[in-house]
């Protein structure tokens, strides 16, 4: 059973939603507005909450901004909910932080089966931590450092480093990282995934300009390699 904040203006939506997760056994606390969610994501760390399902489009203050905010203070799961069905809008709410984004309409089946792919994610046995080259990462704390310099990632970022990391050498594939990730059948040209590699190649290269850490092996996949210290 988790801990679930869902934020969505439509009544309708809203109480579909709610009573599909608690039929699930999951406790779920709501707002269906920008300021009534503000106050509960101010919230998230001391109350538990395990995931939020968020709407974009709410009254008072819009979802991306809450988003933006969340992610200032917590690294808890976030799955988008949104009509806006545009690439670049999805692409834009995944690098602000959010972990998962399914648009309206949408089956209630794959929302719950995402819901338990990123719980199943948060609640997964503490793994050692991993060092390669200058570049290390502590899963259990959710951290990950080059020559000791903090790289803040989201949850969605730090599985994809740890896939990599846990495979030195070796050339991952999209299709696997995407079915090791989100626990589904690679959709074939997923703008998510996309995303989400490249937000986490651009940070990496932040705090290392020298060396880009995810070689792209074409027609295969993807390879760590290592950053020397400097």
């Amino acid at each position: 059973m988790a801990q679930i904040l869902l934020i969505e203006d439509s009544p309708e939506v809203h109480a579909l939603v709610e009573e599909t997760l608690r039929a699930e056994g999951h406790q779920v606390r709501g707002a269906r507005d920008g300021l009534a969610a503000r106050q509960l994501l101010r919230e998230v760390e001391r109350e538990g909450i395990d995931l939020v399902v968020l709407d974009l489009m709410l009254p008072h203050v819009d979802g991306s901004v809450l988003l933006a905010e969340l992610r200032h203070i917590s690294d808890v799961p976030v799955l988008v909910l949104s009509a806006k069905d545009a690439v670049y809008t999805k692409v834009d709410i995944l690098r602000l932080g959010a972990d998962d984004y399914v648009t309206k309409p949408f089956d209630l089946t794959e929302l719950t089966a995402r819901v338990e792919v990123l719980l199943r994610r948060r609640a997964a046995p503490v793994p050692r931590v991993l060092e390669h080259g200058a570049l290390r990462l502590d899963p259990a704390a959710g951290r990950a450092f080059i020559d000791g310099v903090e790289v803040t990632l989201t949850a969605t970022e730090l599985a994809i480093l740890h896939l990599l990391m846990a495979s030195p050498g070796q050339v991952l594939s999209r299709p696997r990282l995407y079915e090791a990730i989100w626990n589904q059948p690679f959709p074939g040209d997923d703008a998510s995934m996309k995303s989400h590699l490249s937000h986490l190649r651009r940070k990496l290269r932040e705090a290392a300009p020298a060396e880009d850490p995810i070689e792209t092996v074409w027609g295969l996949g993807y390879r760590l390699r290592a950053v020397p210290a400097q």
